[in-house]
């Protein structure tokens, strides 16, 4: 399932990515990217969030390869759709339809695979945590690709506060 999803966002990029650009997102992407490599190796012995591949069932798809796969695939061509259309026009209102469009994008398909058990949550984790942080990520995106410095310093910002609530017991990281 998770191949048909970064073949239908690849679609997806070919259509409304800003390929042309590319160079002016990369930061971005690379970000994006960087964010998740972090996460996921903090909380390497502590996930908040594990993917499971329950199509295929092919030993190659576990959670490294498949975070890896949507890194290198949906991460990217999200930065080229979102910052597009986020930077393609100057109206607020078309900005904040393309920024609750994503939002809800990121959200239904977690909700969906939480449902058919592609994803699983641990550790406290939930999908009301999910909301404010696929929110933060949208708003963050913009900032990263105005003020890269001002972003990195929002999200060092929302991990301490992400340790907080979730008990992230440090003694548990490599």
């Amino acid at each position: 399932m998770h191949i048909i999803y970064n073949l239908l966002i690849l679609l997806a990029g070919w259509r409304w990515g800003d390929w042309r650009n590319w160079e002016k997102y990369y930061p971005t992407i690379l970000f994006f990217i960087v964010n998740d490599l972090l996460y996921n190796f903090i909380t390497y012995n502590h996930p908040f969030w594990d993917f499971n591949e329950n199509v295929f069932r092919v030993q190659f798809f576990n959670h490294t390869t498949l975070s890896l796969l949507i890194m290198f695939v949906s991460y990217p061509v999200t930065i080229l759709i979102y910052l597009k259309k986020f930077f393609g026009t100057t109206k607020w209102n078309v900005r904040l339809f393309h920024f609750m469009l994503w939002v809800i994008i990121y959200l239904a398909v977690e909700h969906i695979n939480l449902h058919i058990g592609l994803i699983s949550h641990h550790n406290g984790w939930s999908m009301c945590y999910s909301v404010p942080f696929v929110i933060a990520m949208f708003i963050i995106f913009p900032i990263h690709y105005r003020n890269p410095l001002l972003a990195w310093l929002i999200t060092l910002g929302i991990l301490i506060l992400l340790t907080i609530p979730f008990d992230f017991p440090l003694d548990k990281m490599k």
